[in-house]
């Protein structure tokens, strides 16, 4: 029924944003009749929630890192595999695939016309038809809350990318006729996403109530860590020539994480357990993309596989898409030894007993020994996801990667109380989050942050913090361009290119031509 409900009545409602075809006018008729209609509409929402995220070029490459990882060599280098996708790192999306591909922003219309089409019909499904459901109402608030979650979720991620965003909530009964769209501001944009995470949390509950749910079904709390992004986000990314967050989006954020810790009842994974965390519902875990095989929704096109070689998938060859920049393992994981001895100075032409610093790899951090291996090579491997299950494994062919997508989980939220911190001038309770967090992960004791340090040098460890912390987990460029630490990591993101938003994506050409009131984004006008 998934399959009957995404093919046939998905693209009811993205107004000439997408090829549409009429809706077959008796279908409702044979559909959202029982529970089954509604559970499989609503399966049907995450399915194309997971190819939003996964999708990318014809080589694996899922869109989700690419935007949030891959567009700067300092964390992973891409190597040419024919598609160009290695360009994005310099800066440059106009390459042919790239722009077909990850500027092409119709996969989540689709995702956001399956919610539009869900609310607009789970309320009139009668109560009669549910006999089987022992509380209707809680039941269609449930779905409700989790479509209305899902299409926040696709803007959010959205107008990250692309700023100003077409503002599509209504479902169209004749979509060959609907009327084209403009780019909604940003400003709007946020706040519709606000509001949607306000009517979501309004139908959900802490908590699931099964088992399978856990995680990879959305509840309040994983609304509420995406109003915490969301916050962090508005605050200080409404207007790029501002440094200055606004703090009524600072302190919603902080109070909104607050309740996440007080009613969420997640727990830190022990990192006796390390991996456990990405492989997926662990205790951290707040929100997820189910990509298990245990119900064979394993991914043999992971951005893992951008990463394994021979060791970890024994048909794969050593000549990986992606690895990781060697030195982002000096930049992120270091100790500064000190040792004494005599060092000549030039300029007194003589020996001095000194102290010398030299910078020297932290090996006892556990991200550092856990998520990365060919260390003392020119391209590491990175080995967060490396949970692979042989679907032949006699013959160890048909691998597939079965580690959940993390979206959202604790340490990414108290890590944000850092950041919330520092906007509120709370320089000591920042260092204290940071020195947790290295504390708790096994790094050296030199790694500890002293206090008196400035507001701007704790600003960088945390962003280094971060960068150890959510390495490959979607998160980096939009830490750094929240934090303005972008020229640090980024070098072809200049201050003048973020002034003029330049961090946002073009809008692949093809889709202007089904729509005579979109305009590309400002920055690339006249580059595409």
């Amino acid at each position: 029924m998934c399959t009957l409900v995404t093919g046939t009545i998905l693209f009811s409602s993205c107004k000439k944003l997408m090829d549409q075809e009429p809706r077959n006018s008796t279908y409702d008729q044979v559909f959202w009749q029982n529970s089954k209609d509604c559970e499989s509409a609503l399966a049907g929402n995450y399915a194309l929630l997971r190819d939003v995220m996964t999708s990318g070029t014809f080589y694996t490459s899922p869109r989700y890192y690419m935007y949030g990882d891959a567009v700067s060599t300092s964390y992973l280098t891409l190597q040419y595999w024919g598609d160009g996708l290695e360009y994005i790192q310099n800066g440059d999306i106009t390459g042919a695939y790239n722009l077909n591909s990850l500027a092409n922003w119709t996969k989540y219309y689709k995702a956001i016309a399956m919610s539009n089409l869900i609310l607009n019909k789970i309320p009139s499904v009668p109560d009669e038809n549910l006999k089987d459901i022992s509380n209707p109402v809680k039941f269609k608030q449930k779905i409700i809350g989790q479509a209305l979650f899902i299409r926040a979720l696709s803007y959010f991620m959205m107008t990250r990318v692309w700023g100003d965003v077409p503002l599509v909530t209504t479902i169209d009964e004749d979509p060959i006729t609907a009327k084209h769209l403009a780019r909604s501001p940003k400003a709007d944009v946020m706040k519709q996403i606000e509001a949607d995470c306000h009517e979501a949390a309004k139908n959900l509950i802490w908590g699931n109530t099964t088992a399978g749910e856990a995680n990879v079904t959305a509840n309040k709390g994983s609304v509420y860590a995406l109003l915490a992004h969301l916050y962090l986000w508005r605050a200080t990314m409404t207007d790029a020539r501002s440094a200055t967050p606004n703090m009524t989006d600072v302190n919603s954020a902080d109070t909104t994480i607050t309740r996440i810790m007080e009613d969420g009842g997640y727990a830190l994974t022990d990192t006796a357990n390390y991996y456990s965390t990405f492989i997926g519902r662990s205790r951290e875990g707040i929100f997820e993309i189910n990509a298990s095989e245990d119900s064979r929704e394993g991914s043999n096109s992971s951005v893992a596989n951008m990463f394994l070689r021979t060791a970890n998938i024994a048909y794969n060859n050593n000549n990986s898409r992606a690895y990781v920049t060697p030195r982002y393992f000096t930049t992120h994981f270091f100790v500064n030894k000190v040792t004494e001895g005599w060092v000549w100075n030039e300029v007194a032409w003589a020996w001095e007993w000194k102290s010398v610093v030299t910078k020297e790899t932290d090996t006892k951090d556990i991200r550092f020994r856990k998520n990365f291996t060919d260390i003392n090579t020119d391209r590491p491997t990175c080995i967060k996801y490396s949970n692979v299950i042989y679907r032949n494994p006699g013959q160890k062919l048909d691998a597939y990667v079965s580690n959940n997508i993390i979206v959202f989980r604790l340490s990414d939220m108290r890590l944000l109380q850092a950041e919330i911190a520092l906007y509120k001038n709370q320089v000591n309770t920042a260092t204290t989050i940071i020195n947790e967090f290295r504390t708790r992960n096994g790094a050296d004791v030199s790694n500890q942050l002293p206090s008196g340090l400035t507001k701007d040098a704790v600003m960088n460890e945390y962003v280094l913090e971060r960068g150890k912390e959510l390495y490959l987990e979607g998160h980096i460029f939009y830490d750094l361009l929240r934090t303005r630490k972008y020229e640090d990591f980024v070098p072809w993101l200049t201050s003048s290119r973020f002034n003029q938003e330049g961090y946002y994506w073009p809008v692949y050409p093809a889709l202007f031509s089904n729509n005579n009131l979109l305009t590309q984004t400002t920055y690339w006008r006249g580059k595409i």
